[in-house]
């Protein structure tokens, strides 16, 4: 993540968290981020030097003004007049971490060949906020490679107990055992 990105995070979230909004505005980070990662052009048509700042800036309003509040409308016109908008996508997540930190909750991928019933993931949550002492969000995936279990990536840590990584750690022991 770069620099820049993470101090205009820092700047939305202290301000939306001061105001009381740090989950308003997470949330229209969220949608908006999504929207602009499956439409990438929207970003390039903002970042564009054939366009004046101005009219970029015209555009963000007429998309967005009535839709968003203020801070995050004013917060895109800033990435857009400073030509960090391509950076949103970091922005974004530099101020999802924020927000998690300040509020105890830990980002949680779990990795499973079928998907979780919602009392598997019930339980996880459950098991894993036990342990870690946070809110635990769960990001569900499927991978129909791992063949069954699940494999469950949190804080830097990795815990593999799917059917494919039992099969692979038998695979590691063999090759190297001396016969």
């Amino acid at each position: 993540m770069t620099g820049a990105a993470t101090v205009y995070a820092e700047a939305l979230y202290g301000l939306a968290r001061d105001e009381a909004l740090g989950t308003q505005i997470l949330e229209e980070i969220k949608t908006l981020d999504s929207a602009f990662e499956s439409e990438k052009d929207f970003l390039r048509l903002l970042s564009t030097p054939n366009i004046s700042v101005e009219e970029r800036i015209g555009i963000i309003d007429q998309s967005f003004r009535g839709k968003v509040h203020a801070y995050t409308l004013n917060f895109l016109k800033l990435l857009t007049e400073k030509g960090y908008v391509l950076k949103f996508h970091e922005c974004a997540q530099a101020y999802r971490d924020l927000y998690n930190e300040d509020n105890d909750i830990l980002p949680v991928k779990v990795v499973s060949a079928e998907p979780l019933t919602s009392q598997q993931a019930l339980r996880l949550k459950v098991r894993l906020g036990a342990i870690t002492g946070k809110i635990i969000e769960l990001n569900q995936q499927v991978d129909p490679a791992c063949l069954g279990g699940i494999r469950i990536d949190y804080d830097g840590k990795r815990v593999e107990d799917t059917v494919a990584g039992r099969l692979e750690a038998v695979r590691r022991t063999l090759k190297n055992t001396v016969l």
